[in-house]
């Protein structure tokens, strides 16, 4: 009977943090490369530093499935398995490692250890979006466009406001778990 408990809780939890990441994602700020400004950095590391690596990691593969499906829950209300395709895919795909590493500590006594987790998974992102990028422009102009024009155009441009999304999201995390263990309605 208790295992059932965790368990439903663990699901209503996943659950929250994906629509939580629905919602930050959805509202944007758009950009002339095609990769617009959201606070998708931000929710997707709080999901890692709160729910820690397995949930995590879960609940942001399962907003990446239904945002391939054609569900419209990312950037601009849009979906489908064409926006994960395309030129902005590879850091919907880099959502997935970083949520990983930003779980990995998340109960670490050490502040410096899952920040810098999630800074290195931040750039793993961003090492994946700007190779997608670079290969679907290439593609399209018939003209190879250089893994360093694309981190130029679609990550360094954004690099300032996604490391504090990292650190930012950390110390909201902390917070979060201390306000959730007060109400004794720890998760994660």
């Amino acid at each position: 009977m208790n295992q059932q408990a965790i368990s439903t809780k663990s699901l209503v939890t996943i659950g929250m943090f994906t629509a939580l990441v629905a919602v930050l994602s959805i509202l944007e700020i758009p950009s002339p490369t095609g990769v617009p400004f959201t606070l998708q950095t931000f929710a997707i590391a709080l999901c890692g530093f709160v729910l820690g690596f397995k949930q995590g990691t879960l609940c942001v593969f399962l907003y990446v499935l239904l945002g391939a499906i054609g569900v419209p829950i990312y950037a601009g209300m849009t979906g489908g398995l064409g926006k994960l395709l395309g030129v902005t895919g590879g850091f919907l795909f880099g959502f997935i490692p970083m949520t990983t590493l930003c779980g990995l500590k998340k109960d670490s006594s050490n502040k410096v250890l899952p920040i810098l987790l999630g800074l290195i998974g931040l750039i793993l992102c961003h090492i994946l979006g700007s190779l997608q990028f670079s290969l679907i422009m290439t593609a399209k102009n018939n003209s190879e466009i250089s893994f360093i024009s694309a981190a130029l155009t679609v990550s360094v441009p954004y690099l300032a406001k996604d490391i504090l999304s990292v650190i930012g999201a950390y110390f909201v995390s902390l917070a979060l778990k201390h306000r959730l263990k007060q109400a004794n309605l720890s998760i994660g």
